[in-house]
């Protein structure tokens, strides 16, 4: 029997891109991967497509699995042999309780690893542009938690040390203590001048900050309904943020932008947007298999004339494939085409000229690739480009793991804005999202729509979005660039 092993690894403060290199390789390699709330979901995308995903998300007063159910899930699935990655919001060793996890590994005499992560105590406050240290500010800084496990949940903590003995203080989740803290702060010697900030959601696009003092950032906090999970950071270095702060001056800051995803790659869109400093949920997530190509199709395709590729994954599916059949490229007589610029790039990637579809001549042997979404699209396929052949290279199909992932997401989230790529994710959206009761369609139309180009509006129209802008453009960075004008 294979043995199992388990990776105790910290997601980050929620940024994908804060991920450790080591804990990405975990995730890479997982079998099952048990993951917390405030892991962000995104990283999931990353894992095997038959890796099994169970959520142990926490909220206050409502644990969907207590701690010990998730240490027997740990022991049980190492003992069957499989790669394990228990995946933890920030650090694990920064009040994870990785170290009850560890324990009860090492009790059964499994192997683990412990894999760090960025605190979240150390990066929310850098992206609300204050460094947690600085020399003419605050040389000395305390992470803290702001419950325990006491009867009423108030932390018992040196606070004559903490008020006198230390620059900066950071409360990991402590909104509901807040007027707790503040008063035992101030009791034990801290001026009610002091700096507080408040730092929501830190790094991901929908971050949120709420700034006062000691003495008024309770009242604050109960006036703007502030919640967690948050931050609260105690100090004179908050002071720094006027001048530093740079995350929410991104020019798609504040965008929570809902991505039509059509493709089982990773978006090259969805990437620019989040550099900008926009929150993206992509959905649906699609998984693909590739399977053996019509024999008799493959047989003449020297005498096909256009060769028509639906996607960037079926340009490559098809390139595997003719290796694996052995068969020379060099009998393809037809010329290139592909749907969308994205299936264009792939082709020039592959050492072929290629051109968009709207560019295809209507004479000549026609022969359409993609995956089995083709099937049901034939019709549509031979009103726009005439008679023709199809090839299927693979089977996608819906991740139904990623199905309450997405809802969770949006729960969570704030949407403003959705993006539809392509006619082809227009119809695809309606049939997963809409008809299967996850979003309304009243819902989606209270958004900023935004399309790429007319074919695509022209779709969006026809199901009854009431689409907001109408993007003539082909690139990623123009549909950036026109967010940016909004």
């Amino acid at each position: 029997m294979k043995k199992g092993k388990a990776y105790l690894v910290g997601a980050g403060p929620g940024d994908i891109g804060l991920i450790t290199v080591k804990g990405l390789e975990a995730i890479k390699k997982a079998e099952v991967i048990l993951y917390d709330r405030l892991a962000n979901p995104k990283l999931l995308d990353f894992a095997s497509p038959h890796c099994e995903f169970i959520y142990c998300g926490k909220l206050p007063q409502r644990h969907h699995l207590r701690q010990e159910n998730i240490n027997e899930l740990l022991v049980e699935k190492v003992m069957q042999g499989k790669i394990v990655v228990r995946l933890k919001g920030g650090d694990p060793g920064v009040f994870g309780r990785v170290g009850e996890e560890a324990e009860a590994l090492a009790k059964e005499s499994l192997p683990f690893e412990m894999v760090p992560g960025i605190s979240s105590g150390i990066a929310a406050p850098l992206y609300a542009g204050i460094p947690v240290t600085h020399r003419e500010y605050g040389e000395s800084f305390a992470v803290v938690t702001a419950h325990d496990k006491s009867k009423d949940g108030k932390p018992s903590l040196d606070w004559e040390g903490l008020a006198k003995g230390v620059d900066t203080i950071a409360f990991y989740m402590g909104v509901a203590n807040l007027p707790f803290i503040c008063e035992n702060l101030i009791k034990h010697g801290k001026s009610v001048e002091t700096p507080v900030i408040l730092i929501q959601w830190g790094t991901f696009g929908r971050q949120q900050t709420l700034e006062g003092t000691l003495s008024t950032i309770a009242d604050l906090v109960k006036k703007e309904k502030f919640s967690n999970p948050a931050i609260t950071l105690v100090g004179e270095i908050v002071k720094l943020r006027e001048k530093i702060s740079w995350f929410e001056k991104k020019p798609l800051y504040g965008r929570q932008i809902l991505l039509a995803r059509t493709g089982t790659n990773e978006s090259a869109l969805a990437k620019k947007l989040a550099d900008e400093g926009a929150d993206v949920i992509e959905f649906p997530k699609w998984k693909s298999e590739r399977i053996k190509l019509d024999v008799e199709i493959m047989g003449q395709i020297e005498s096909y004339e256009k060769i028509l590729f639906t996607s960037p994954e079926s340009v490559t599916d098809f390139f595997q494939s003719l290796l694996e059949y052995r068969m020379d490229v060099r009998k393809i007589k037809a010329y290139f085409y592909g749907l969308s610029s994205k299936s264009v790039k792939a082709i020039n990637e592959k050492g072929f000229l290629a051109e968009l579809a709207s560019n295809m001549p209507h004479e000549g042997k026609l022969l359409i690739i993609g995956d089995s979404s083709i099937e049901k699209n034939k019709p549509n396929f031979t009103i726009e480009f005439g008679t023709g052949d199809f090839l299927i290279t693979s089977e996608k199909t819906v991740d139904e793991q990623f199905v309450p992932i997405f809802k969770r997401m949006l729960e969570e989230a704030t949407l403003n804005t959705m993006i539809f790529p392509s006619s082809g994710s227009v119809s695809m959206f309606v049939e997963e999202v809409v008809e299967k009761g996850i979003l309304s369609k009243e819902e989606i139309n209270q958004l900023e729509i935004h399309c790429y180009g007319e074919e695509t509006y022209k779709m969006a129209t026809m199901f009854g979005f009431m689409t907001q802008a109408v993007e003539g453009n082909r690139t990623n960075e123009e549909m950036v660039q026109s967010l940016k004008l909004v």
